[in-house]
Parts: C-alpha cells; structure tokens; sequence
C-alpha cells in the first residue's frame, strides 16, 4: 500500500496561501512559516503530518500527496478546513 510523509500549512484565504507559496519560492523556509502562519496545530511542528495512506486524510489531500512531484509545493489545495499549502517529503507505492 502506498504512504506519504507531508507537510502543510492551513491559512484562512486562498489569497493568504498564494502570498506564503511566494515566499516560500522565493527562498522562504517552509517549516519556518508554517509556524508563523498555519492554523493547523501542526504548524508548531513546521507542518509535518508524519506519515500515512490514502484514505487517512481529506479526499483533496490525498489527490494532492499520492500524485504531486515529490519535495515541490503544492496549492493552494481548498478543504473544508481553509486553504493549505502541502509538500510531500516522501511517498513509497
């Protein structure tokens, strides 16, 4: 069964996520603005969602995890939570 390691960052506006993703392009730590910014109590943790399979998260998730190039920032990617950035750090199929 295929799994993932990621990392997210929840804001409240697409256009807060698309203002974070330009920053982190543009040499922004990831881990450093999740914990400035993200919502998600993960965000203490630098976004790290630790490790799982389809299915364990929301559907947009894991459409995102389970097919998006691995280590590049994806989103913003809207759930019913708000708007997320989301890395894939790992994934095995």
């Amino acid at each position: 069964m295929s799994r993932a390691t990621a990392r997210h960052i929840l804001v409240s506006t697409e256009e807060k996520c698309n203002e974070l993703k330009t920053q982190i392009e543009a040499g922004a730590d990831f881990a450093d603005v999740a914990k400035e910014h993200s919502s998600c109590p993960s965000g203490q943790q630098g976004g790290d969602l630790g490790e799982f399979g389809p299915g364990m998260m929301v559907p947009e998730f894991d459409e995102v995890v389970f097919s998006a190039d691995v280590n590049t920032v994806q989103g913003p990617v809207k759930t019913q939570f708000g708007y997320h950035l989301l890395e894939v750090t790992s994934r095995t199929d």
